[in-house]
């Protein structure tokens, strides 16, 4: 069976505008270009967006797909396989939220009494499924899926009170950044408050604390351009200071 553009839309609900961009940065090229000037698509093609589609409702970015579908051992379908995992744990997170926002809905209208952890549990899923998606396949390689799952059980556990203090701890350590880097001296007395605060802050959601993973997570801000630009974006040249401000403190432990 082949495609048209217009056909493959229509069967894909994916627009012919996007069908052609695929094709301009070579993540869907057509099998062939007919005596028409028309671009054909065969079964081989229908089926690399259908895992296209897949890691896009995953929220990969269209670079990230293009590296995985062009490495040499990617297979279709262990792709499948993974697929069909994060999917059933993104409809679990979903059913959550859904469950969370039901009690919620009925505790307002019939006046009845909800927890702080049902309350919350829907928001800690949703940190740890942004977390995930961000920078779990870099976290994970760094320190392995036992620390992490860890870290994720530790954050689902958390209590209301505990759950508001971190995220108001959070808050504080971008504030003493802001003030911190303007001194341009990450040994600083006020850059060193800063580094423990930043401890303090992880000991929230990490099961255990060692200075070498403290600073391995430092050097990430620096060298991982997501990590950069998150904090960079509340202070200018923020990643490189507070990585240097935490290499001086887990220097002196």
């Amino acid at each position: 069976m082949e495609y048209t553009v217009n056909k493959l839309a229509q069967l894909s609900g994916v627009s012919g505008r996007t069908l052609r961009y695929y094709d301009e940065i070579g993540l869907l090229k057509p099998a062939r270009i007919n005596s028409s000037g028309y671009r054909i698509y065969g079964q081989k093609e229908v089926d690399l967006l259908q895992q296209i589609l897949f890691y896009r409702e995953l929220e990969f970015s269209l670079e990230e797909i293009i590296d995985i579908i062009n490495q040499p051992e990617f297979n279709q379908t262990e792709a499948l396989k993974s697929h069909s995992a994060h999917l059933k744990k993104k409809r679990d997170r979903l059913n959550k939220l859904i469950i969370t926002v039901e009690k919620t809905i009925a505790a307002r209208e019939e006046n009845l009494e909800m927890t702080d952890k049902q309350k919350f549990e829907g928001f800690k899923e949703k940190l740890i499924k942004d977390n995930e998606q961000k920078y779990g396949k870099e976290i994970r390689n760094k320190y392995g899926d036992e620390t992490v799952d860890a870290s994720n059980a530790k954050l689902r556990g958390m209590s209301q009170a505990d759950y508001q203090a971190m995220t108001n701890l959070g808050e504080e350590v971008f504030e003493l950044l802001e003030r911190a880097s303007a001194t341009g001296d990450p040994a600083s007395e006020l850059a060193q408050e800063l580094a423990a605060k930043h401890k303090e802050w992880l000991m929230y959601s990490w099961a255990d604390y060692s200075k070498e993973a403290h600073a391995g997570l430092a050097e990430m801000y620096v060298a991982d351009e997501r990590f950069t630009a998150y904090y960079d974006k509340k202070v200018k040249n923020g990643a490189q200071f507070l990585r240097d401000a935490i290499l001086i403190y887990v220097g002196m432990q």
